[in-house]
C-alpha cells in the first residue's frame, strides 16, 4: 500500500473540518465548511488555499533562458525581473508534458512552478532536454505555497505586510515581502478567476503563515478552500487541469491555448514540440475544446461521450453544476468541424443522450 504524501499543513487540515481524499498520491483536503460555501466565499469574498503540493524547480546559469526557452512554447524572453509567466512545455508530437509558470528572479535565474502530479517527470524531463551552462535543483519539498483567492484578498493580505501590494500587478511578484513577520515571496497570478496571490515561504513556516492570514481574514469573511471548490472555481474561469483538458495526448493548440505557442521566438525557434504545433497552427487542429450547457436536465461529467446524430465526436474533459453560474455545463474535446456555437451535442448521461448546447467561454468572468 503506497503512503500519500502530505504537505506542511496537513497538521491543521482537521482544526478547519477538512476532509481530506487522494489527489495525485497526495493526502489533500477536498473541502472544509463544503464545496458551495467555498466557492462563494472565494467569489464574494475569499478563501485559503494549501498548494504546497505544487513543485518549485530552480533553473540557474548563463544557459538558463536559452533552456527554458528550448523546453516551453511560449517566450521567456519577453519576461522581465520579477514578472511571470504561464506556458505549456510539450512532447516532440505536440502533446504536454505539464503547463507551468516561469518566475524570473534574475537575468540567469528562473523557478519553474510545476503541477503536483508532475514534479519528477517535470524534472527528469528538463535535465534531460538541458544544455550548456544551467543547474537545475528541484526546491519542492522546502517550499510551502499558500493561494489567497478572491475581492478582498488584498485588503486581508495587506493587514500582515507594510509591503504596497497593490504595486505587485497580474502576472508580477515581489521577491522578499515580511507577511506577518515572515520572509515570503508575493506573486499575483490565480487559478480562480478572481483576484488574488501566492504566498511562499520556507515549509517551517507554513503553518504559522496559514494560521496569521485566516487570523487577518476572520472579520471579512475567509475562510480555507479544498480542491472540489478550487476544481469549481478554475472551470467556470475556463482555466485547463492539466489530465483533463491538456494531457500528454493533447496539445496547448486543440486546448484553444494557442496564444501561448510562440512560433516566432528569435532566440530559441526550435523549441521542443515547434515543428507538430506549426503543422496544427497551419493546418488546424482536429479536434477542439469547446464549452456548453444543457439544454436537458442532467450534469455532464469527465469522461462522458459527447455524440452528433449517434455518432461519438468527443468526451467532455470537465463538466458539472457551475455555483456562480448556476447551470450545467462543460469542456469538452471535440472533433474541429461541430465546434461551432450554436452546435447542439448529445452528453451520454446513464447511456441515454441528454442535449446540451455549444456556448461562448469562460462562462465566468469577473468584473474589473
Amino acid at each position: 500500500m503506497t503512503t500519500l504524501k502530505r504537505t506542511p499543513l496537513f497538521p491543521v487540515y482537521a482544526e478547519s473540518g477538512g476532509k481530506t481524499i487522494d489527489f495525485g498520491g497526495w493526502e489533500l483536503p477536498v473541502q472544509f465548511s463544503g464545496i458551495l460555501d467555498e466557492h462563494e466565499a472565494v467569489r464574494t469574498r475569499a478563501g485559503l488555499f494549501d498548494v504546497s503540493h505544487m513543485g518549485e524547480l530552480e533553473v540557474k546559469g548563463a544557459d538558463a533562458l536559452a533552456n527554458i526557452q528550448r523546453w516551453i512554447t511560449n517566450d521567456a524572453s519577453k519576461i522581465e525581473i520579477n514578472q511571470a509567466l504561464y506556458s505549456p512545455m510539450c512532447y516532440p508530437d505536440g502533446g504536454c508534458v505539464d503547463d507551468l509558470l516561469v518566475y524570473r528572479h534574475a537575468a540567469d535565474h528562473y523557478i519553474l512552478v510545476v503541477n503536483a502530479a508532475n514534479i519528477e517527470k517535470d524534472f527528469e524531463w528538463v535535465v534531460k532536454n538541458s544544455f550548456g551552462n544551467v543547474e537545475i535543483v528541484n526546491l519542492s519539498e522546502g517550499i510551502s505555497q499558500l493561494a489567497l483567492q478572491g475581492p478582498l484578498a488584498e485588503r486581508i493580505l495587506q493587514k500582515l505586510t507594510d509591503y504596497d501590494l497593490s504595486a505587485i500587478k497580474y502576472y508580477w511578484f515581489a521577491q522578499v515581502v515580511t507577511v506577518g513577520g515572515i520572509k515570503a515571496l508575493v506573486s499575483r497570478t490565480g487559478y480562480t478567476g478572481e483576484d488574488g496571490f501566492e504566498i511562499y515561504v520556507d515549509a517551517k513556516q507554513a503553518i504559522a503563515m496559514w494560521n496569521a492570514i485566516l487570523q487577518a481574514g476572520k472579520e471579512d469573511g475567509l475562510v480555507p478552500v479544498g480542491l472540489g471548490a478550487r476544481d469549481t472555481l478554475r472551470f467556470e474561469a475556463k482555466l485547463p487541469l492539466y489530465g483533463q483538458e491538456i494531457s500528454a495526448t493533447v496539445s496547448p493548440i486543440e486546448a484553444g491555448l494557442g496564444m501561448f505557442v510562440k512560433l516566432d521566438k528569435a532566440d530559441f525557434a526550435d523549441f521542443i514540440g515547434r515543428d507538430a504545433l506549426a503543422k496544427q497552427k497551419e493546418q488546424g487542429a482536429k479536434r477542439k475544446l469547446v464549452g456548453f450547457e444543457m439544454i436537458e436536465r442532467g450534469i455532464p461529467r469527465t469522461h462522458y461521450e459527447v455524440q452528433v446524430n449517434g455518432r461519438k465526436i468527443g468526451e467532455v474533459t470537465t463538466g458539472t453544476m457551475g455555483p456562480t453560474v448556476k447551470k450545467n455545463i462543460g469542456l469538452a474535446l471535440i472533433e474541429a468541424e461541430f465546434a461551432t456555437i450554436g452546435q447542439e451535442l448529445d452528453i451520454i448521461i446513464r447511456n441515454k443522450p441528454v442535449k446540451g448546447v455549444i456556448i461562448k467561454t469562460p462562462f465566468y468572468k469577473r468584473e474589473k
